[in-house]
């Protein structure tokens, strides 16, 4: 078993590190190889392009964003720093971009496929998340309770 886990550990590694080696001057690293499109973009990949967020939060999008968390992500992630099965969500606000929050929650399949940073964290959480269907409005709302989680107003 041990093996096994080291060796998609490995292999993960490598699909980075090789996928890291071509840059552009717009930040975004892209592979030539059509079968391996992983881009990093500080904005994920998918329709949120610039989320504005409220100053200060809105405490019913908290709220409801509080129940989308209970219903769909405390089995897997704990709001400390912890690491459950995925990371702890303390800090996502300021490790990662409304935008990219927002397009991981509702397009996380094609992040995961094709997003440096959602592979790199899929490698350090050796699980791969799960499509939760999310409105777009459930994800506003999952967003606006992070960042009162993470002491945002």
């Amino acid at each position: 078993m041990k093996n096994k886990i080291l060796s998609v550990i490995t292999v993960c590694l490598l699909i980075i590190a090789a996928s890291c080696n071509n840059t552009s001057s717009d930040k975004t690293t892209q592979s030539t190889d059509k079968k391996d499109t992983a881009v990093a973009s500080d904005k994920g990949i998918g329709r949120f392009t610039n989320v504005k967020l409220n100053h200060p939060l809105d405490e019913t999008m908290i709220t409801k964003g509080s129940a989308v968390y209970n219903a769909k992500c405390i089995a897997c992630h704990k709001l400390s720093n912890e690491k459950l099965v995925g990371p702890g969500y303390k800090g996502v606000c300021d490790k990662r971009t409304p935008e990219w929050i927002m397009n991981f929650i509702t397009n996380t399949n094609v992040m995961l496929d094709s997003d440096l940073v959602a592979q790199q964290l899929m490698v350090v959480c050796l699980a791969r998340m799960p499509n939760q269907n999310l409105s777009d409005e459930d994800a506003r709302n999952t967003l606006e309770f992070l960042l009162k989680n993470d002491g945002k107003n």
